[in-house]
């Protein structure tokens, strides 16, 4: 599994990079197209196709969603590259799978800063989920990952 501080520096220079935590513009600065198509039950997959990479999502998705969906798919289009990653679906969120999860970590990491969980401290992860919209146990999983670090 890569190392989680390598995925936090990543994230975190990425935002540098773009000036911003929206996937959809860190993937325009990495030149890397975001693909709408109809994919059923289907959130979205990354893959590269002669040597580029592409992000493709679910256009019946909501924006929330469609956001979280690139947010997971760059995270394999930066720290997996090379692997055509399997199909994200609703019940892939809480993969066990080494890659999923680290792509679940890169998306959270990116989408839930350090400065919300620092201002909401006091919230149990049940009111952040309610709050921010993810499910509970990709909010464990975040305040889990970032309480090893603090």
């Amino acid at each position: 599994m890569i190392l989680l501080d390598k995925i936090m520096d990543t994230v975190q220079r990425l935002i540098r990079l773009a000036g911003t935590n929206d996937p959809f513009r860190i993937a325009a600065c990495l030149n890397i197209p975001v693909l709408y198509e109809d994919l059923g039950n289907i959130y979205g997959y990354y893959n590269m196709v002669l040597r580029m990479k592409q992000i493709h999502i679910n256009q019946a998705l909501s924006e929330f969603e469609q956001t979280f969906t690139c947010s997971h798919e760059l995270g394999h289009a930066v720290l997996h590259p090379k692997a055509n990653t399997p199909f994200l679906r609703n019940n892939s969120l809480l993969s066990v799978d080494k890659l999923e999860k680290e792509a679940n970590i890169f998306a959270l990491d990116l989408r839930i800063g350090n400065d919300i969980l620092l201002e909401h401290c006091h919230y149990t992860t049940s009111q952040l989920a309610n709050m921010l919209g993810y499910p509970e146990e990709l909010i464990k999983l975040r305040v889990n990952e970032w309480m090893k670090f603090i």
